[in-house]
């Protein structure tokens, strides 16, 4: 269970199972490869990346809620088509979940009537096609058996990741980020089942995921390392470049099977793909 946010509390023979199928998990596009997004339970969309294109239209319609983590591209781009395809069929609005920054962005710059229609106030005001709820960080959610916290993440648009948990395990996943002790200050204190980080760039591009604020194995090494003392999970990489993908894992595999930068000698870490599934 999460904690420190005021909600109900599951009794331990209700915890349920999480599952979690991989839409996407690739920081750019290319054959076979989506960008982020994670149908959970087939009901809540973790991000709208381009591998939502893989659903069909019944398990389109099945999604009640979206979790955004933040407004770029890749996380966003099928959410106004998937919302095309779908929203008449729909009895109710598709509720959008995202930092005030995030939803203040795909107004001016998505749903804008001029790249796509406003589908908040079509076909009316009053029962649009979607609807925008503001989250921040620190802030659990409840959606159906879910408890969904949002966590901080360090980007250069505001950010946030996620800890997803149904009782029992959480599914944690950063979003885009770079150092981010304060993320690693609340996971310390949760029950992480599997943990879901990025890296997008390889040490080549350490300058670039410096600026752009992702994190490359070097600064990986690092990260992993505020993960505290006893604490085991494994640890999928995510949102890496097509073109670097091979290189991240095998700088990624190198420090990890050298000496240990902090308490952690050897963590399990694995390669994301689209289309994996998890249980929670």
């Amino acid at each position: 269970m999460l904690s420190g946010t005021a909600q109900p509390t599951l009794k331990p023979n209700e915890a349920l199972a999480v599952k979690v199928r991989v839409l996407g998990c690739s920081g750019a596009i290319a054959k076979d490869c989506r960008t982020t997004s994670f149908l959970i339970d087939g009901e809540v969309l973790v991000d709208a990346g381009t591998g939502v294109g893989d659903l069909t239209l019944d398990e389109m319609r099945g999604i009640d809620h979206v979790l955004l983590s933040h407004s770029h591209l890749d996380h966003v781009a099928a959410l106004p088509l998937m919302v095309d395809a779908i929203a008449a069929q729909r009895k109710a609005p598709l509720k959008v979940h995202a930092l005030a920054g995030t939803i203040q962005a795909l107004r001016a710059h998505i749903f804008n009537n001029v790249i796509w229609p406003d589908f908040s106030r079509i076909p009316t005001p009053e029962a649009p096609f979607i609807t925008f709820h503001e989250i921040h960080v620190g802030q659990t959610l409840q959606l159906s058996d879910k408890y969904v916290e949002v966590l901080p993440a360090v980007h250069t648009v505001p950010a946030a990741g996620f800890a997803i948990t149904a009782g029992s395990g959480c599914w944690v996943f950063t979003g885009d980020t770079e150092r981010n002790q304060a993320f690693w200050d609340r996971v310390n204190q949760l029950n992480v089942a599997m943990l879901v980080i990025e890296t997008a760039f390889s040490n080549r591009e350490k300058d670039l995921a410096r600026r752009s604020l992702h994190l490359s194995p070097t600064v990986l090494a690092n990260e992993l390392d505020c993960i505290a003392r006893g604490k085991n999970y494994p640890i999928y990489i995510t949102h890496t470049k097509p073109a670097e993908t091979e290189l991240i894992m095998a700088e990624i595999q190198r420090f990890d099977q050298t000496q240990p930068f902090g308490p952690n000698v050897t963590h399990d870490i694995r390669r994301m793909r689209a289309g994996q599934e998890f249980e929670i």
